[in-house]
Parts: C-alpha cells; structure tokens; sequence
C-alpha cells in the first residue's frame, strides 16, 4: 500500500460541499482509504481573477492503485462533479483534484509530474499539508516547513474554522 497525498480546491458552486464529495468519491475508489484531511483555507486565484476564492484541502489516502491509474481515478471524479474535460488554464472550476506526493516516488510521465511541479510555490497546498505532514520533497531535498519559509507565494490563504468529516465504515 502507498501513502499519497491529494490537493482539493474548489471555487464554483457549493464549494464545501464539492470538497466533501470528491473525499467521499476518493474513499469509495477500490483498494484505497482516505486516512486524514486536513483543515479547510480559502485563498485567491493563482492569476489574481475576477473569480470566487477557493476553498481548499488536502487528504493523505492509502491506496494500492498505481500512479497512473489513480491519477485516471480522480480526473473521472472531476467530471462526474462537474468539470469538463478540457479547460482553460486557472479558470474557475467546481473541484480540482492533484496528486501532490505519492510515497516518495518522482515521475514525470504522461501528463503526470510527481511530486506536483508546482508545491512549493503554493501555500494554498503547503499550509493544509502540513497539518498531514512536514514531507519531505524528493526532488527539492527540503521539509515542507522550509519550502514554505522560502516561497515567494505572498498571496492570503486564510485557514477556516471548516473541516472535513471522515465517513466511518461500520
């Protein structure tokens, strides 16, 4: 079993409640567990738009899919909430689903970068995932805590008072 963490984000609609489905969408995929989530921050868009803030999150899952087919996994549950296929970069969207770290792997392979290209760049993704983690990046050499210190990301993400319920199984 792998540990793979997921960013989530979300900026149309019931934007809690899309964030809430795509875990509980997640849970339901086979041979996988959701184990944690981490808190909710909502944070600008990245190109500073005239669009809704997002909401976002980032769940910690133990799977045994691969990284191709869970990525295949989470675009096809991007859909079925309301995202089309194709789309324009940083457009608003009902639920954005990425696959941040997946144990400590590197790939870069059919339309899939592990780790996600763009963490430390983002505090929307670093400060939710260090609730989970203080991970370290394969690639970088570097804790979270330290990428976080040095991104150049001034934007404000703004933790909520909104966390994400686990379903539990009886």
């Amino acid at each position: 079993m792998s540990i793979v963490f997921i960013g989530l984000g979300s900026n149309l609609g019931e934007r809690l409640s899309m964030l809430q489905k795509a875990i509980a969408c997640i849970s339901e995929l086979p041979t996988t567990e959701v184990l944690a989530t981490s808190s909710v921050y909502e944070s600008p868009p990245i190109d500073n738009s005239a669009q809704n803030h997002f909401l976002n999150a980032v769940c910690k899952i133990r799977t045994k899919l691969p990284p191709k087919a869970l990525l295949d996994a989470l675009k096809e549950i991007e859909r079925r909430l309301g995202r089309p296929e194709r789309y324009a970069r940083w457009s608003p969207r009902y639920i954005d689903l990425d696959i941040l770290f997946y144990d400590n792997q590197v790939l870069n392979q059919d339309g899939l970068t592990i780790p996600h290209s763009e963490i430390q760049n983002r505090k929307f993704v670093l400060l939710p995932m260090l609730e989970l983690d203080d991970y370290f990046h394969p690639v970088l050499k570097k804790h979270l805590s330290t990428l976080l210190a040095e991104t150049n990301d001034a934007s404000p993400v703004l933790k909520t008072k909104i966390s994400i319920a686990l379903q539990q199984e009886n």
